[in-house]
């Protein structure tokens, strides 16, 4: 086997360039409230609430930051109605949010994550199986300019002796926050797919978070903070690249863990007030059909339809369908008309996760 030669640095990155006294006070900081996520989070009895509607909010976000653009009310009617000929920019969100489920099922299966496993998360985003790349001429273009602004490793084997490396660290046994924003700048360096490289990278931090069980459960993104500062992720990337200038980057990185955090945090105790509050106002003026299980369905459906009901609740469309009308009437649900679907929103919760 001929030996790989590489102009990508390989991991573990020299410490000395990374663990600067900012960069690790801001460590000591970001574990802190990333903490009191992980332990706030399961005051939601039932989790699943959480993770579909969160899941679902950052395949959009995602996504966006490749200008695939959609609505949160768009995604929810094709993910009831699933139509064969939905758009191409819903499917792709939804794809992603398939790939994060994916993920974390690996991971909760294996505990590390491997070339291949990586390969199977891409490929679900992008719905082709062309895996890493072989062919050349692949670069990064500036699209406003048409400047290529980066030319990342073209050699199939070269790409596979990083991203062997790239795993090798990942799952090895250090923890550190910052260590996630090397892995990710080094994902996105090597860059090993034709397409679906940004979004791939996103989903390894979360899987790097749960990994290293700084979170339990699949609910803290980056993407809001990226698009947020976009211009700036570009600009930092391009500083380590040609530079070889860490700590900006890893305070970059850090910043956007601790502001995610914070505003989960803030999310989650919004959804369960009203959860505690819909569970008591249902109890009291709709005494007949109140169930925990009804509330908690309308939580991680906030789109529902009769079906729902019937698969999750075991009752008749009759039934369904008579619980579903007693709930509007009663202001806790609005419907639509999509196709030939009544379909019924949790209008109040869906305040809270378009925050």
């Amino acid at each position: 086997m001929r030996k790989i030669k590489s102009l990508v640095p390989l991991l573990p990155i020299d410490t000395e360039k990374i663990e600067s006294r900012a960069v690790l006070r801001k460590e000591a900081q970001t574990r802190q409230i990333l903490a009191e996520l992980k332990g706030f989070a399961p005051v939601i009895p039932n989790q699943s609430i959480l993770v579909s509607a969160i899941i679902l909010q950052e395949a959009q976000e995602s996504s966006a930051i490749e200008n695939i653009v959609t609505t949160q009310d768009e995604l929810y009617k094709n993910l009831i109605i699933q139509s064969p000929s939905m758009d191409s920019s819903i499917k792709e969100v939804i794809n992603y949010r398939e790939a994060v489920y994916a993920g974390d099922e690996i991971l909760k299966k294996k505990q590390i994550i491997s070339i291949s496993d990586i390969v199977k998360i891409q490929e679900t985003i992008v719905e082709n199986n062309a895996g890493i790349r072989k062919l050349p001429g692949t670069t990064l273009v500036n699209n406003a300019t048409g400047e290529t602004v980066y030319t990342p490793p073209q050699e199939y084997d070269e790409l596979c002796f990083l991203l062997d490396n790239f795993c090798a660290y990942f799952n090895d046994k250090e923890n550190s926050l910052w260590k996630m924003a090397v892995l990710h700048y080094q994902f996105e360096t090597i860059h090993p797919f034709y397409d679906g490289n940004g979004r791939t990278g996103r989903i390894l931090n979360i899987l790097y978070l749960l990994l290293k069980n700084h979170i339990d459960t699949p609910i803290l993104y980056l993407s809001s903070y990226i698009i947020k500062h976009k211009t700036q992720y570009y600009s930092l990337l391009r500083e380590v690249r040609e530079k070889d200038m860490w700590e900006n980057w890893i305070l970059y990185i850090l910043d956007g863990i601790e502001e995610t955090s914070k505003l989960a945090l803030e999310k989650i105790k919004s959804i369960k007030v009203l959860l505690e509050s819909t569970l008591e106002k249902i109890k009291e003026r709709c005494p007949k059909i109140y169930s925990k299980e009804l509330v908690e369905l309308i939580f991680e459906n906030p789109y529902s339809k009769i079906d729902f009901l019937v698969k999750k609740l075991n009752i008749n469309r009759k039934t369904a369908s008579k619980y579903l009308k007693e709930m509007e009437e009663n202001n806790f649900l609005t419907h639509i008309q999509v196709g030939k679907e009544l379909v019924y929103i949790n209008h109040n919760l869906m305040k809270i996760l378009a925050i």
